[in-house]
């Protein structure tokens, strides 16, 4: 599952990369649904179902995704630990969470704040971060990371809970 696909690029590389049965991809703007849906091509988007979803309240039961991926999605969400939190719910034991976010020092800065619309209150740098994913069993497998700039990375679901 991609939360937040916008206009399809990462459900592209995700089911080029992965080649899952089946695939969902959600953003919770219909449009980028529908960009997503047009950009790729026809036999790349057969497996894959779009839907729109808004990521703090995911239609899908505990435990359902070996997978969620997420580009860049949760320095857009006001409240992103609660995202974060439907992440964890919706993801299986030992299932993995593949991360790509950025930090504020580089969407908020003097020139891009201006240009580039993102939620000013209640952001995450590296320690919130990584501390939100702790809290919410998802342990840090692989890294990389520009600690202003953002991070690169694979959170796995603990088995059971601590």
């Amino acid at each position: 599952m991609e939360i937040g696909c916008g206009r399809g690029a990462g459900a592209r590389i995700i089911y080029r990369t992965f080649h899952p049965r089946t695939f969902h991809a959600s953003d919770l703007d219909l449009q980028m649904v529908r960009k997503a849906g047009e950009y790729l091509p026809l036999e790349d988007r057969k497996p894959i179902r779009f839907l729109t979803a808004d990521v703090l309240n995911l239609p899908y039961g505990n435990a359902s995704f070996e997978a969620v991926f997420g580009f860049g999605v949760l320095h857009h969400v006001p409240d992103w630990q609660s995202a974060l939190g439907e992440v964890a719910r919706v993801l299986k034991p030992g299932g993995s969470y593949f991360i790509e976010e950025l930090y504020p020092g580089l969407y908020q800065n003097l020139i891009t704040k201006h240009i580039l619309l993102h939620p000013q209150e209640n952001r995450f740098y590296s320690r919130d971060l990584k501390q939100a994913l702790r809290e919410r069993n998802l342990a840090l497998r692989d890294c990389l990371e520009i600690k202003m700039a953002g991070i690169l990375a694979i959170a796995v679901k603990a088995s059971c809970q601590k």
